[in-house]
């Protein structure tokens, strides 16, 4: 008809029929029936791939699954609603009480939940198979169906009190976000709040630690010493420098140095060891108080898939637990390969800085020559930074290629495999660069006149002036910058632009419908697509953001504070993105993290290793202390007001002779200078470590074990005096347990006769397992 909307509405007729038939005029059903909606192409109507889409289609209809056809201009719509009796056979499978209850009144069967319905539908649809063995996915391939997803219904409360950057500092509505999107999804924020809220005392801490320097920022004698030596002259950094520094020139970055590396960083990194023992305890507790209010607390998601298996298919048979060690083999030599192609990647960044030193050092700047270092650290932070992205979507392929070769057993089995897999290589992608500048950078360098060359043609780089903690320190705030910025603006510009641009060309290329039912089909059709992973690179980024936070927290105590403004926007950001600008996820059900809770324990012990490794290392708190106790003025002195660290500079510093460099010459003023200095502990005239570098190397083994002892032992100790889970919930669970077996045996001797079997007994006031559809609304 010309001028007016080209419109077919279709349904399934109730005989057996087959294909769907025209009815012209129906009256619409009410949307929110409507399980899920597949999207076809309007061309596959009239090509041979209509055939595979009849036949998938018809296995639906097989299955109890009710269709409706609707047609626009260009797309297929088919909304698919499953028959009662496959929910009845969940409820059968699941929900029934334990144990015959012939003398209790039979009750009405509870509503199954939306999101209930929603996966149940979602798992028969992805699991359905033609004639020929193709699922949903291969005929999405093929360009049969173009979609499939699930319809947003009744949101409008989230959007009004959860999903606005209004609501950034008000509880999140735990119950409601469970009921629309599941538990997997709820879990998810539940952990995010309070991964936040717990993150307040940690950034006040780390910010207290940095602020502590700024009261030493003038006071400090080891600041005032390098301001004060302009008589000292440092010997040339690279092959291109071309003059003697002063000491005294790196005046500004020493008292920089000085916010972070101080005698506080040392309680912060014992203080965060604890804090991230305390958070992790802390959140088992409060898991273990959402999932008894869910009813999830004896749910088994091993039982509950194989339920589904069976709504799907009777004959379903469960897969038995297998183990090949020829399998897990080559799975471990190919993780081992990708984990040496990841540390590879940090020895490109050494390259990259060598390259970037030498020919920053030959460049016409002036101020590029003068900041070769600085330059260099910012320069190769800004790359590393350039193949995290890069290299993410590598790791994934990979990930879920090695996770496809190990063929896992269950959906959940797989998750946990890939996210084993996917972490690791993340890890090594995200750290890699920055264990390089922690614990190897300026340390294999050699010495003036003999250094350690790339090639044999390029020095390798040295730290910056003021020392290695200056590098990390720079490294550290670059990289978790841009990710909490840069990552969060992408995260929220690209859908939205996404969404406008889809909105915009439907908009021009056909006019609204008439049909409320195929608007809001449509709607539901332009937002942006989600898959398996939108759920999972969440938690991803969260993960690295938590390793950043804690593992090198000792090199950059304002880590917990980006982490505290980056999340505060984090949890808004997925809140909007799923309720306004993506489809409706598949809700999951799930009582706890899953396997994220393992990495982040695994992060804790990394964490502990990590800081201790960087205290004695990379600092200078080690040296600072042996001086104050072994060379000191204060030693011969016993009620001397001199400072105790008086002398320091001087001491850490090795003596060189200019004859000794091989080209002298090419030095400005090398005719005036006979020596200058440089950060070691050797001595001439063969340079070899002197006696306090062995003595020093001691010092700082002995203290990583040590620290390491206490802080792992301050775990320890902290997480056996938090309980996982509250007596409350223990308690509360044996009620259940001793209610159910007192109702066992009320219900046996009725049935045995026995005279004085007595009343029965009451059941418990508070929820059990079979009121798992009760719909409660408590902010968590």
């Amino acid at each position: 008809m010309q001028g007016k909307e080209s419109l077919r509405i279709l349904v399934e007729p109730e005989g057996d029929s087959f294909p769907l038939m025209d009815i012209g005029t129906c009256e619409a059903e009410a949307s929110e029936q409507w399980d899920c909606v597949l999207v076809a192409h309007h061309h596959t109507q009239r090509d041979p791939r209509q055939v595979q889409q009849q036949q998938f289609l018809q296995e639906l209809r097989r299955k109890s699954f009710h269709i409706k056809r609707i047609q626009d201009q260009k797309l297929v719509f088919f909304g698919i609603r499953a028959d009662n009796s496959i929910f009845d056979l969940y409820r059968t499978l699941l929900l029934e009480p334990e144990g015959p209850t012939p003398h209790a009144e039979l009750a009405a069967p509870t509503p199954v939940p939306v999101a209930t319905r929603i996966r149940i539908v979602n798992f028969v649809v992805m699991k359905t198979k033609t004639s020929a063995g193709e699922t949903f996915e291969d005929l999405v391939k093929d360009g049969v169906f173009e979609a499939r997803f699930p319809l947003h219904k009744g949101e409008g409360h989230l959007k009004k009190t959860w999903a606005g950057w209004r609501h950034m500092f008000r509880k999140q509505p735990i119950d409601e976000i469970r009921n629309y999107f599941g538990e997997k999804v709820a879990l998810y924020f539940a952990w995010l709040g309070w991964y936040t809220y717990m993150l307040v005392p940690a950034a006040l801490t780390g910010l207290l630690v940095f602020l502590s320097g700024f009261s030493l920022f003038e006071a400090s004698q080891i600041s005032k010493e390098i301001c004060e030596a302009h008589d000292i002259l440092m010997c040339p950094l690279g092959d291109h420098s071309r003059r003697y520094q002063r000491l005294s020139e790196t005046c500004t970055f020493a008292k920089l140095t000085h916010l972070f590396d101080n005698d506080g960083t040392v309680v912060f990194a014992i203080f965060m060891a604890l804090w991230a023992t305390v958070f992790l305890e802390i959140w088992k507790r409060q898991r273990a108080r959402v999932v008894l209010h869910w009813d999830l607390y004896v749910w088994d998601e091993d039982q509950e898939e194989m339920a589904l298996q069976l709504i799907n298919c009777p004959d379903y048979k469960p897969q038995p637990y297998q183990h090949s060690y020829l399998r897990s083999t080559v799975i471990l030599i190919l993780s081992l390969i990708m984990i040496c192609l990841m540390i590879g990647m940090a020895h490109i960044l050494v390259v990259y800085r060598v390259l970037a030193s030498a020919l920053f050092s030959s460049s016409a700047l002036p101020f590029l020559e003068d900041q070769v270092t600085t330059a260099v650290v910012v320069t190769g932070a800004l790359v590393h930074y350039v193949t995290i992205i890069i290299m993410t979507k590598i790791n994934k392929y990979v990930a879920l290629k090695l996770c496809d070769f190990e063929m896992p057993r269950t959906l959940s089995e797989r998750e946990s495999t890939f996210t084993i897999r996917f972490f690791t290589l993340q890890f090594f992608t995200h750290f890699s660069s920055l264990i390089y500048i922690a614990f190897i950078l300026g340390r294999i360098n050699g010495h003036p006149g003999k250094s350690t060359r790339l090639a044999g043609l390029w020095k390798l780089e040295e730290c910056h002036a003021s020392g290695c903690m200056m590098d990390l320190f720079v490294q550290m705030a670059i990289i978790m910058g841009l990710k909490q910025t840069l990552s969060n603006c992408g995260e929220y510009l690209v859908p939205w632009v996404t969404h406008k641009f889809r909105s915009l060309r439907a908009s021009e290329a056909r006019h609204l419908p008439r049909d409320p039912e195929l608007r809001d089909w449509r709607r539901n059709y332009l937002l942006n697509p989600v898959n398996v992973f939108s759920l999972f690179d969440e938690f991803m980024e969260m993960m690295i953001q938590y390793g950043f936070t804690t593992i090198f927290v000792a090199a950059f105590p304002l880590a917990p504070l980006l982490a505290l403004f980056s999340n505060l926007v984090q949890i808004r950001l997925d809140a909007i993105k799923m309720v306004w600008l993506q489809r409706r996820l598949v809700p999951r059900k799930a009582k706890d993290i899953g396997t994220w809770l393992q990495v982040l324990e695994t992060i804790g012990v990394l964490a502990v290793i990590a800081n201790g490794m960087i205290i004695a290392f990379t600092s200078e708190f080690i040296p600072r202390v042996v001086y104050k106790y072994r060379y000191s003025p204060c030693l011969k002195e016993a009620n001397s007001t001199v400072d105790c660290l008086k002398g320091y500079v001087n001491h850490s510093l090795s003596v060189f002779h200019t004859k000794d460099f091989q080209d002298p010459d090419r030095i400005e003023g090398s005719e005036n200078v006979t020596l200058c200095r440089y950060r070691d502990y050797r001595n001439p005239p063969d340079y070899n470590f002197s006696e306090q570098f062995w003595f020093l190397l001691a010092i700082r083994l002995a203290f990583v074990i040590l620290f390491e002892h206490v802080a792992l032992c301050i775990k320890l100790i902290a997480a056996w005096f938090v309980p996982d889970v509250p007596q409350s919930v223990k308690n509360k669970v044996l009620e259940v347990k001793y209610q159910r077996l007192r109702e066992k045996m009320w219900h046996g001797r009725q049935r045995l006769g026995e005279v004085g079997a007595g009343s029965r007994p009451p059941m418990p006031a508070h929820p059990t397992p079979a009121s798992i559809f009760s719909a409660r609304s408590t902010d968590v």
